[in-house]
């Protein structure tokens, strides 16, 4: 599975024209930024979230390159191979990544000015559904990979925890998209319903790629955890004290020019934040705590 999962991180990466064949760089002064797909492509993401690492490897005062990956799974891998110093990760991704590495979130992001999302679950503007997930039975749903949190461990919690179902067989099942994908694939009419998280959807809107009527929202999770910016676990042990403390100052003036639309800043983080993210993660069998 680890060799899958690098060979995805590696064509992320190459498609950015890098490489990540590089040594461990414990003293160098050139730095590994990472992040995962959190735009429709690999080079929107790259251009969208450069400003921000840009100015993390000022304040640190190294250079730096930054790569973008097409999952969230290869982000986690890439920072237990030492491919990555510092990465903006998912919260699943980060818990997968903790869980088999020890690497630390030190800060979340804020959204708005918070630093939670929630989970949706989105279907053709036209569904009827009075009750979710009763009212869709049988119907075809596309979950995200799963290195998402909101688009495949949340749901898949839910399916066992609360639902009471197995998705595989009480929907036809589809899972591997990118949220943007899925999103395209209810309003094109490929399925009649997908995972996603609210944040994907308005920017989605916002930018044009699809239409408020295209899709609905039919599902939505408890708040979520916002990403989390983690330090490899073999990082200079004050790393860790200097990224959270430059990224925690980033005033909301800043974050206009610095961060994506609608993102305001960051606060403050410990493995501790992602609590409820590893309680799903070991609930569908995914990790194990540590003993």
């Amino acid at each position: 599975m680890n060799r899958i999962k690098r060979r995805t991180l590696l064509v992320g990466a190459g498609a950015m024209g890098v490489s990540l064949a590089m040594p461990a760089i414990a003293q160098a002064k050139k730095m590994r930024f990472g992040v995962g797909p959190l735009l429709p492509s690999a080079e929107d993401t790259k251009r969208a979230y450069t400003p921000v690492f840009t100015h993390l490897a000022k304040e640190l005062g190294v250079d730096f390159e930054l790569f973008a990956t097409t999952d969230w799974a290869g982000m986690a891998v890439g920072m237990g191979s030492g491919q990555l110093d510092v990465a903006w990760m998912g919260p699943w991704g980060y818990i997968i990544a903790n869980n088999a590495t020890n690497c630390q979130a030190v800060a979340t992001v804020k959204y708005d000015g918070k630093p939670i999302y929630y989970g949706i679950v989105i279907g053709k503007p036209d569904m009827q559904v009075s009750k979710f997930p009763d009212d869709t039975k049988g119907r075809s749903i596309s979950f995200a990979d799963v290195g998402s949190t909101s688009g495949w461990l949340v749901p898949s919690y839910y399916a066992k925890e609360v639902w009471r179902i197995d998705p595989r067989t009480y929907w036809k099942y589809s899972e591997g998209a990118t949220h943007a994908a899925n999103e395209i694939a209810v309003a094109s009419g490929q399925v009649d319903m997908a995972t996603d998280f609210d944040r994907n959807r308005n920017a989605m809107i916002a930018s044009g790629k699809i239409k408020d009527g295209d899709t609905k929202v039919i599902w939505t999770s408890d708040p979520l955890p916002n990403d989390a910016i983690a330090i490899a676990p073999n990082a200079p042990k004050d790393l860790g004290a200097k990224v959270q403390k430059i990224l925690t100052a980033i005033t909301d003036e800043q974050a206009k020019t610095l961060l994506p639309p609608r993102y305001t800043g960051f606060v403050d983080a410990t493995h501790a934040s992602y609590s409820t993210i590893e309680k799903a993660g070991v609930a569908v069998g995914k990790i194990k705590l540590k003993s």
